[in-house]
């Protein structure tokens, strides 16, 4: 008899639970075969039932899925009303975020995201549905990228 193995689905991808309940969201990251969430609120705390750490983790773990809060990849209070703002807000907005980026914790933290991206499907989360209103689409463009250097910069084999 032999056995198959599935190979399971990696990258990266941005997620929102903005208009989900729980129970929607958790069954939309099963059907994208997600393993790992990250969450990348700078406080993992929601009015919305379901989505503060604790309550979020628990559903996470029922479903096999780990879940890991990145606050360094959080987005500063103060930046956040030009993501929701005028097109002149948000892209002042998204020019300070990404500058943050590249402070040491929060580079660091992108390394490790994008090396898990490597690994297994991980899902990146805030509130906001549309990503280019969220700073995760800026993390999740700078893992990319990151990711596309490390595999360039890699030696050929011989």
């Amino acid at each position: 008899m032999s056995s198959q193995t599935l190979a399971q689905p990696t990258g990266l991808i941005g997620v929102g639970y903005q208009g989900h309940d729980i129970a929607s969201f958790v069954d939309d990251l099963r059907a994208e075969q997600v393993s790992r969430l990250v969450d990348v609120r700078l406080t993992p705390i929601s009015r919305k039932a379901g989505f503060s750490k604790t309550a979020l983790t628990r559903a996470l773990a029922a479903a096999g899925i780990t879940y890991e809060h990145r606050p360094e990849l959080g987005n500063p209070k103060s930046n956040r009303a030009g993501f929701a703002g005028s097109l002149a807000e948000l892209t002042e907005a998204r020019h300070v975020f990404a500058s943050l980026l590249s402070q040491p914790a929060a580079a660091s933290a992108v390394d490790v995201l994008a090396a898990a991206g490597a690994a297994e499907r991980v899902a990146v989360l805030c509130f906001e549905a549309d990503q280019h209103r969220c700073h995760r689409d800026l993390v999740l463009a700078e893992a990319a990228r990151r990711s596309v250097t490390a595999r360039g910069s890699r030696r050929p084999e011989r």
